[in-house]
């Protein structure tokens, strides 16, 4: 799924498909899907591995290069280890410090981690059974927005639809809290605990 695709999806849900009166322009949308793509990826971060060098003498790896990491969820080194050595470590900022007996020798480690789901034109991270989810926390974000916009102005639907989007808006935003908590990272048995240290 691309961008312009939950955008519709998203309208769709929110009844806002009048194309010459919509009620959320498509700039306001795209800051609302981005707004639940990032609280997605806190809870669902997309896995990914980079391979860094250590420092001679150092505990500590830069781990600065790993753009939109949300989390770091393991560290292998030594890498020519089977079954895989896993590090225990602490993070400050940009800075992994490893725990182990061994002080590395300036060869690589491996990091894994978890970063940001990208949605623009091109395409999406997110997988396909989770697109309905962020969508759900966009429409949550887009009506809770509207209701707060619409206190004190005039209504065909009555001083009541304010209220109304609010309530239907925050409990999108229950439903999708909901969903992320269960599938958390943090609910999660942790690989590496499996393996020795």
């Amino acid at each position: 799924m691309e961008l312009n695709t939950m955008r519709t999806i998203v309208r769709r849900d929110l009844k806002d498909e009048d194309v010459g009166n919509y009620r959320w322009s498509d700039d306001e949308l795209d800051r609302h899907i981005a707004h639940a793509v990032k609280e997605f990826s806190e809870a669902v971060p997309l896995p990914a591995k980079a391979t860094l060098p250590t420092t001679p003498s150092s505990r500590v790896i830069d781990i600065s290069s790993l753009t939109d990491r949300v989390m770091v969820e393991a560290v292998e080194y030594p890498m020519d280890k089977f079954p895989p050595c896993y590090q225990r470590f602490a993070l400050w900022g940009h800075a992994l410090t490893l725990f182990s007996d061994e002080v590395p020798n300036g060869s690589n480690c491996n990091v894994y981690y978890g970063m940001l789901h990208t949605l623009d034109a091109e395409g999406s991270t997110i997988p396909t059974k989770h697109e309905d989810l962020v969508a759900i926390g966009a429409e949550g974000y887009a009506a809770v927005e509207w209701a707060n916009y619409a206190i004190n102005r005039v209504s065909v639907g009555g001083t009541g639809t304010p209220r109304e989007f609010l309530n239907w808006g925050n409990e999108r935003l229950k439903q999708f809290r909901s969903e992320l908590k269960r599938l958390g990272r943090k609910n999660r048995v942790r690989i590496r605990q499996l393996y020795r240290q």
